[in-house]
């Protein structure tokens, strides 16, 4: 998955993006990788779905305006 919450602020991480990064980093996924302007997340799929649903709803209790969210599905061979 992939994902951002706004609103941004270049300055410091506002605490909805604090909160989301540590959602992630919390969950039960095979690897994160968090950044400035996005959020990328791998594992297994109720791990992924579980992570998404806390995501959401404490980063949108801590401020977040908005959350962009990709979910992309990639078979055991890859594809």
């Amino acid at each position: 998955m992939e994902f951002t919450t706004e609103p941004f602020d270049l300055d410091e991480a506002p605490a909805h993006a604090v909160v989301a990064r540590e959602v992630i980093q919390a969950a039960e996924l095979d690897a994160v990788d968090v950044g400035p302007f996005g959020n990328t997340a791998e594992g297994d799929a109720d791990a992924v779905l579980a992570a998404v649903g806390a995501l959401l709803r404490e980063s949108l209790a801590a401020g977040a305006t908005r959350v962009s969210l990709q979910v992309n599905v990639i078979g055991e061979d890859g594809k």
